[in-house]
């Protein structure tokens, strides 16, 4: 039995975040990443951007060199599942027999896509953004497709239909809520691009309960509640996903909606750790709430704590939550979390296609939404940060700099 002083399961950005922070921290032991995946650690976002797009080879999404592992001594053991974990003998069980033991396991598995439970629902053809091999598995299929279904309204299928558009493809994007992005965003951040993707030729359909998959050997379209079929070459879902955490809840480990952490990312099981996706988490910015986070950023920050813990370091998770979306010519840059607020603010005129939603909390500022608004983005940090009580009019003015309604410390 190999055993290592680190073992990471997961070669998504948590996973390889923690052995390059360990590095970084001098950590001499011996590491360990156990992923699923046969290709070494590599970005995510740009699946359902750049990459399914064609415009950024895979090559370029590596998020080290191939050598860089070898260099730092980090052992990738890649096509390889954990089917068990043995929390008092420290060790994991693979899929193929073989078994792991461990000093420190870090569980940076994620989530696997949300699958459609609709008759018709295992039909070739439906398809899911998560890996590369989900993305590759698109690819081949678009050249002889012209239309597309993309069910579901949040980030990945927002993205996918702009990419789909620019393809060339007849797209019909399909959301069960009233509008897009209703779980992260306003009204006014969702009623842009709602408009957005119409002007680019998205048939957009809001409030559509999707009651199964047509086809006979292969999706040929989707069916709505109202008996409406609509034509689909192809079918992309987008409906979330579900934290990869039963292998680790069956040894114990305390979890619903992800694996319970502490401020050091700890489980309740001795000596695992669990970052990123799978990770839930009490949140300064969402009043303390537990809640899970879906982002590189939360995954990259989570993966410095633990390293910091492992070394000997203090180290509790704070960081402010941000994120992005990339769709058609828009950023869109958001700081903070957007959840409870009770009043929100429009700084600038979208028609402008450059804005910025304020999302306010008993006056405080909690969140920002900047769609190709950098410097808001940038300058807006602090008053989340700070929870800042701005005046209303002055946060809707554009000619005011945020950072003017920054109090001086």
């Amino acid at each position: 039995m190999q055993h290592f002083d680190v073992v990471i399961v997961g070669g998504g950005h948590g996973g390889a975040q923690t052995a390059i922070a360990l590095r970084g921290q001098g950590f001499g032991g011996s590491i360990a990443i156990v992923g699923r995946e046969t290709e070494p650690p590599y970005e995510r976002p740009p699946l359902s951007k750049e990459y399914l797009a064609q415009e950024k080879p895979f090559e370029r999404l590596y998020l080290r060199p191939r050598e860089y592992w070898a260099d730092k001594q980090v052992e990738l053991l890649l096509g390889r599942a954990v089917t068990a974990v043995d929390p008092n003998r420290r060790q994991l069980t693979l899929a193929d027999g073989s078994t792991l033991a461990f000093g420190e396991l870090v569980w940076a598995t994620g989530g696997d896509p949300r699958h459609l439970s609709c008759p018709g629902a295992q039909l070739p053809g439906i398809h899911y953004v998560r890996t590369r091999a989900d993305v590759d598995a698109l690819m081949a299929e678009l050249p002889q497709a012209q239309t597309a279904v993309v069910i579901g309204g949040g980030y990945i299928g927002l993205e996918a239909a702009a990419v789909l558009s620019k393809l060339g493809k007849q797209v019909t994007l399909l959301e069960a809520l009233p509008r897009v992005l209703a779980r992260v965003a306003g009204e006014d951040l969702s009623q842009f691009y709602e408009a957005e993707h119409r002007a680019h030729g998205v048939d957009l359909r809001t409030g559509m309960a999707v009651e199964g998959i047509e086809g006979d050997g292969r999706v040929t379209g989707v069916k709505l509640a109202d008996g409406t079929i609509i034509p689909a070459d192809v079918v992309i879902v987008g409906i979330g996903i579900i934290p990869s955490i039963g292998v680790l809840v069956a040894a114990g480990a305390a979890g619903g909606n992800g694996l319970d952490v502490d401020a050091q990312c700890r489980t309740s099981l001795p000596h695992v750790f669990a970052i990123g996706d799978c990770a839930a988490h009490a949140n300064a910015f969402a009043d303390g709430a537990v809640i899970r986070l879906e982002s590189v950023q939360n995954a990259n920050d989570m993966a410095s704590v633990v390293a910091k813990v492992i070394t000997g370091q203090e180290a509790s998770y704070a960081a402010t939550p941000w994120f992005w979306s990339n769709q058609y010519d828009l950023k869109l840059q958001t700081v903070g979390l957007s959840t409870g607020h009770d009043a929100t603010v429009l700084r600038g005129d979208p028609a402008t296609r450059s804005f910025t939603v304020v999302y306010l909390k008993q006056g405080q500022v909690i969140a920002l939404d900047c769609v190709n608004c950098a410097r808001d983005y940038a300058q807006g940090r602090k008053l989340v940060e700070q929870r800042v009580a701005a005046d209303p009019a002055a946060l809707a003015d554009p000619a005011i700099p945020l950072k003017d309604l920054v109090p001086a410390s």
